[in-house]
């Protein structure tokens, strides 16, 4: 009997083994030629995403990012408000969470909170580029903010 419960332990431990290192590579972002590009720069670059109608402000300080926004990501207007607005509201929520437990994600990558309520409408563009710029950091530091694969 415990031959027999061993070998089941063992069998079942095998079959975990095996699946999680098949669906982690499946799940490995692969970037683009341009991603690449974009990825190994160097220089810094700013962008300020605000509205200029109201108050709200992001400034993104990512090498790459500027050239990953002209050249990979989808053109302002692919994306409707509300998609972008659902996206950013579940990845902020979990970025915050990661901003709250250095000990567990990387404090380099996640420094700083950001402020994001539902609610508020911060204009297609604050959208557009909060939006581009959390498949830009997913995609070049390999981590998921979501069950949302980030694709371009």
């Amino acid at each position: 009997m415990k031959k027999n419960l061993v070998y089941s332990a063992v069998v079942w431990l095998c079959l975990v083994m095996v699946n999680y290192s098949c669906s982690s590579s499946k799940n490995k972002i692969q970037p683009t030629d341009d991603e690449k590009i974009a990825f190994n720069e160097t220089k810094g670059d700013t962008i300020r995403i605000a509205n200029e109608e109201t108050t709200y402000e992001i400034i993104i300080i990512e090498p790459g990012f500027n050239f990953w926004l002209q050249s990979v990501a989808r053109p302002e207007g692919f994306y409707s408000q509300s998609y972008l607005e659902s996206r950013n509201n579940i990845w902020v929520i979990e970025w915050n969470q990661r901003v709250l437990q250095p000990q567990r994600y990387d404090p380099n990558l996640y420094e700083l909170s950001i402020n994001y309520e539902y609610n508020t409408d911060y204009g297609y563009e604050v959208n557009y580029k909060l939006y581009n710029y959390f498949i830009y950091f997913q995609r070049k530091y390999n981590q998921r903010l979501g069950t949302f694969y980030p694709r371009i």
